[in-house]
């Protein structure tokens, strides 16, 4: 697809720059943008202002409360969906050798949805005669569905890396209270932890005796969403990694009396027998959506 710019120049319009406007049109926001085709705000920002360089014109509308489209934005939306999904549809039609089969993943619950939208969406559109399962839930469950053979592949976070897993990205965690209240300040703490054994549950209790800090447990989920939404409410503070940061968070340090928590791995790990052509194609997809910056 090819536009005229402000200086009258023939210009061509990548098809990623239309990728990365209709992430960020349809959340509503740069951030929520990024997460979804896994880049950082930073570089979001910087493909849209590229993108907008080249029509001439601003897409978007900047105000306090997040983005709205602009008359620009709004017709390039409707050709930017209809370019994507003719590019996705082709690769998948015009492959001469179809794969076929099924193929099983697990991702934790607090990827599952921008996964699926992207990422997990492509693949299938690519490779329509794979039959494609898809568990989101606890990571730390994954590696048992490994052996046992009820996954065939797996994105988890882990405390340190094997030789059979593949790094995804790094991802900071932290200590969390909400803005809107002073749960942090009491005396014990009340906390929010996974309610299983991890090693995200043990770093925080690590951390916390490492700061001597006197805390109680006041609420358990087995979900991220459980414990973002308990610090949201003002219930406890808890342990999230960056991905599950909300803009009514505020981060605690040793300032605050909390100790810092080790960094997390997000790994991707295939079982040993599995199908290794429909692993090795999934394996790539989401690879190469962890890759872009």
């Amino acid at each position: 697809m090819s536009i005229l710019n402000t200086s009258n120049s023939l210009t061509t319009l990548d098809s990623e720059l239309l990728r990365t406007f209709l992430a960020v049109a349809e959340s509503g926001s740069f951030s929520q943008g990024a997460v979804r085709i896994f880049r950082s705000q930073s570089a979001v920002s910087l493909q849209i202002k590229q993108l907008e360089s080249m029509l001439g014109q601003a897409v978007f509308q900047r105000h306090a409360r997040g983005i709205t489209l602009t008359p620009t934005g709004e017709k390039l939306r409707h050709t930017a969906q209809k370019v994507v999904s003719l590019l996705d549809e082709a690769i998948g039609e015009l492959n001469v050798n179809p794969l076929r089969g099924s193929v099983r993943v697990g991702i934790p619950d607090e990827y599952g949805s921008s996964l699926l939208t992207s990422i997990i969406a492509r693949f299938i559109r690519n490779h329509p005669q794979v039959e494609l399962s898809i568990r989101c839930g606890f990571s730390s469950d994954f590696p048992e569905a490994l052996t046992k053979g009820d996954i065939d592949i797996a994105v988890h976070s882990v405390e340190s890396i094997t030789e059979n897993m593949q790094l995804l990205k790094k991802e900071k965690t932290f200590w969390v209270t909400s803005k809107n209240h002073d749960v942090h300040e009491q005396t014990p703490v009340p906390i929010a932890l996974f309610d299983r054994a991890c090693w995200w549950r043990d770093s925080a209790l690590t951390a916390l005796d490492k700061a001597g800090k006197q805390y109680h447990l006041a609420f358990s989920s087995e979900s991220v969403m459980g414990i973002t939404a308990a610090v949201s409410a003002g219930v406890a503070v808890g342990v999230v990694g960056e991905n599950s940061m909300r803009d009514d968070f505020r981060i605690l340090t040793m300032k605050d009396g909390f100790a810092e928590v080790p960094k997390s791995m997000l790994v991707l790990e295939s079982r040993e027998g599995a199908n290794k052509t429909l692993s090795l194609a999934l394996s790539q997809a989401i690879k190469h959506a962890f890759s872009k910056d």
